[in-house]
């Protein structure tokens, strides 16, 4: 399994990845409620992310074949030791491709770009509920560090 980074032309694919990876996340809590009903509203915020300095966008390709992909956002807490970080933003297999390890292929080769980067650490996160995710991460060497709460604002 590859990480290669995408482009402008890789843009539709990504929305539709991510439009399955958030309609996925929906059940978990209503505050994921997607707006949209079709991936296409996203394209835009993947143009604006492929520009910016601080994120990439990957395809994971297996064999020159897309199965999903994963963003990754480069991160500083100047004020501590361990300021450094790689926030893996989304981490998306094709349901088709799942359990053959290329999202545990995938976090090896964010921690191979982490280290490259000269950063402290990786960090993700995942809804408290989904079990799976939660298990997947553990699985791969993650451990819980601080939880995130959530108030609604009417």
């Amino acid at each position: 399994m590859d990480l290669v980074e995408a482009t402008r032309e890789d843009v539709e694919s990504l929305a539709e990845y991510w439009y399955a990876l958030a309609t996925g996340m929906e059940p978990y809590d209503d505050l994921n409620e997607i707006a949209y009903d079709d991936p296409e509203p996203a394209e835009a915020g993947f143009e604006r992310l492929l520009d910016s300095e601080d994120t990439t966008v990957y395809l994971l390709a297996v064999e020159g074949t897309e199965v999903g992909y994963v963003l990754v956002c480069e991160g500083e807490h100047p004020s501590r030791t361990h300021s450094m970080y790689l926030d893996i933003v989304d981490l998306y297999v094709a349901p088709d491709h799942r359990d053959e390890g290329h999202g545990s292929d995938a976090l090896d080769a964010v921690e191979r770009i982490a280290r490259g980067r000269g950063v402290d650490y990786v960090e993700v996160s995942c809804e408290w509920g989904n079990d799976g995710a939660r298990r997947f991460y553990e699985d791969n060497g993650f451990e819980p560090k601080q939880v995130t709460y959530t108030r609604r604002v009417d």
